[in-house]
């Protein structure tokens, strides 16, 4: 009752009742991968709120203390505080290792979901107009999750976050001119130095969130006014949205996701061991360890520092050490071309067309191929970064394994984005359901150096709008007191039934305007009633109504009578 006479006062006075119903009614689409930036969003929460909780244990400084904790091989040790206060988080407060590994599953789950979302993007054509922007907040939100990931994964200052900071120092002191000065910058001075950790904290626990917070909001934001994008299927168009309405369906089906993610990234945390610190010791510079890996979101960085040769140059008689062109170069020119990506592309194509329906990987070969390239040529970095692991798995010189893979990042991603070409191709002008289904004569004629044959819709050609295709229609027809209606194709055989009864004719032809602009309709009868029950089975339910009426009567009959002897003070029978 409070509640219910304090929503009506706020909509009295700020009218919220429209735009709720509003954003209610929007409709999602119903295909799984759409789910995978909610599993981000989701990690993102989780990070937040064990983030935290660690924040109340964590104590960011360089100054020595003196541990005396739970942990008996340190007992008594001298370590940085960040240290220090790691390892009685996880040894000696309550909950505080289960939260510490949750956290850190968490981050590697965040950057992996954005990953895996940005490349469904990439792979049905999402960025296109009028999305350019989303994708740019999306690549952008993935610089930033891997920023804020190295600088959380190096605030313990344990001996491998350490020496994963070394390096980048040193790549970015690699670059020239600016180098030495954007170190000394960022760290407060010369590495290791005293600010060099407070500085993390701060841009860990306020500045990175509080801009990805900021991009996620613009993000969803830009996501409700453009409406979503969608495959394309029978009564789906470049001018609507066909699937689930926001309340109830989508918004059960994404609360219990979001219970899946908590769920597993607590079962992580409690069940699997992930970056023990108390193990690897405190940093110290003139130490290191082998073999040795960073997380895999920047495992490829760690690759490519592995596998390029010790090249040096100079340039106008300033010195260009190697790291630069692994470290700098690679990174900048790969996220230079993400941001680029969509525009090159509209260049090349001349595609300028709004998008609203997605394209199938075997729509555009070219694409899928450059996508296909990347990935494996990333992929070959991550695996290098752990070329330690692999030399001392198969007994081998780790220089033979780095010569191997010298040769694989050159050879392996060529090959796999041609094979993911010719396949694309021979999909598309076959008409294969999918690989399995591929014929020699579909992969000579991917193989075939002609214009690319039209497949089931050409690149950039918009599908026609409902009213220019014959045969489709909206239903509407009463049930009772409700209203509902369904779309039908009957060239297609196809029939979509609204999912929401609605209270007036008017109101079920308003919902169906919103899912299928410009399709007539028409008023129908509703489905035919169910068939009068047989003689039989008439009988049957009178006889049972019939006993079941006698029952009750007798029923309340004893009881009378028994309380009738109750109060004569004759015990029941």
């Amino acid at each position: 009752m409070i509640m219910d006479r304090l929503a009506r006062a706020l909509d009295d006075r700020l009218r919220l009742s429209p735009l709720a119903r509003k954003a209610l009614a929007k409709v999602f689409p119903d295909h799984w991968s759409f789910m995978l930036g909610e599993i981000a969003l989701y990690s993102f929460v989780a990070l937040i709120l064990t983030g935290v909780y660690l924040t109340l244990f964590f104590d960011p400084s360089s100054a020595d203390r003196v541990y005396h904790g739970s942990y008996a091989p340190m007992d008594g040790s001298t370590t940085s505080a960040a240290y220090a206060s790691t390892v009685r988080l996880s040894w000696d407060v309550r909950a505080g290792l289960l939260i510490r590994q949750t956290h850190h599953w968490a981050a590697l789950i965040f950057v992996a979901a954005i990953l895996v979302h940005l490349v469904r993007i990439f792979f049905t054509g999402a960025y296109r107009k009028p999305r350019e922007l989303n994708w740019l907040v999306g690549v952008t939100m993935l610089a930033l999750a891997l920023a804020n990931g190295f600088t959380g994964y190096s605030m313990p200052d344990d001996l491998l976050s350490g020496l994963g900071l070394r390096i980048i120092v040193s790549v970015v002191e690699s670059i020239p001119l600016v180098g030495s000065w954007l170190v000394f910058l960022g760290l407060g001075g010369e590495f290791p130095s005293e600010e060099m950790i407070p500085r993390m904290f701060v841009s860990h626990v306020l500045l990175v969130p509080a801009v990805l917070v900021a991009l996620v909001s613009a993000h969803l934001a830009m996501i409700v006014r453009q409406k979503h994008s969608q495959f394309a299927g029978p009564g789906r168009t470049e001018h609507n949205v066909v699937g689930s309405r926001l309340f109830p369906s989508y918004t059960l089906r994404s609360l219990a996701l979001f219970a899946w993610v908590l769920a597993v990234l607590f079962a992580l945390g409690g069940l699997v061991q992930i970056n023990p610190v108390w193990i690897y010791g405190p940093f110290a510079p003139a130490q290191a360890t082998a073999p040795a890996q960073p997380d895999w979101y920047v495992a490829w960085g760690d690759g490519a520092l592995r596998l390029f040769p010790p090249w040096e140059i100079h340039i106008a008689g300033h010195l260009v050490p190697a790291p630069f062109f692994p470290g700098v170069v690679l990174g900048g020119v790969t996220f230079l071309a993400l941001y680029a990506w969509p525009f090159l592309e509209r260049l090349c194509t001349g595609d300028r067309a709004s998008h609203q329906l997605l394209d199938r990987p075997r729509d555009h070969p070219v694409r899928t191929g450059v996508g296909v390239l990347a990935l494996t040529f990333f992929g070959v970095l991550v695996v290098t970064a752990g070329d330690g692991i692999i030399a001392r798995l198969l007994r081998v010189p780790i220089y033979d394994v780095l010569n191997v893979l010298r040769v694989l990042v050159l050879v392996l991603p060529v090959l796999a984005g041609v094979l993911a070409f010719v396949l694309a191709r021979a999909l598309r002008r076959g008409g294969a359901a999918r690989l399995g289904d591929l014929t020699r004569a579909d992969l000579r004629a991917g193989r075939q150096r002609t214009g690319e044959g039209a497949g089931p819709r050409a690149a950039g050609e918009p599908e026609l709008p409902a009213p220019d295709r014959p045969g489709e229609r909206i239903e509407l027809w009463p049930d009772g007191d409700v209203w509902r209606w369904r779309y039908r194709d009957e060239p297609a055989g196809v029939a979509i039934l609204g999912n929401r009864a609605v209270l007036s004719k008017g109101a079920a032809a308003e919902s169906a305007r919103l899912a299928y602009p410009g399709v007539d309709h028409v008023t129908v009868p509703g489905p035919p009633p169910p068939p009068p029950p047989g003689r039989i089975r008439t009988m049957l339910v009178r006889w049972g109504n019939v006993a079941l009426g006698a029952s009750l009567l007798a029923a309340a009959l004893r009881q009378r009578r028994d309380r009738r002897r109750d109060g004569d003070g004759q015990p029941p029978r």
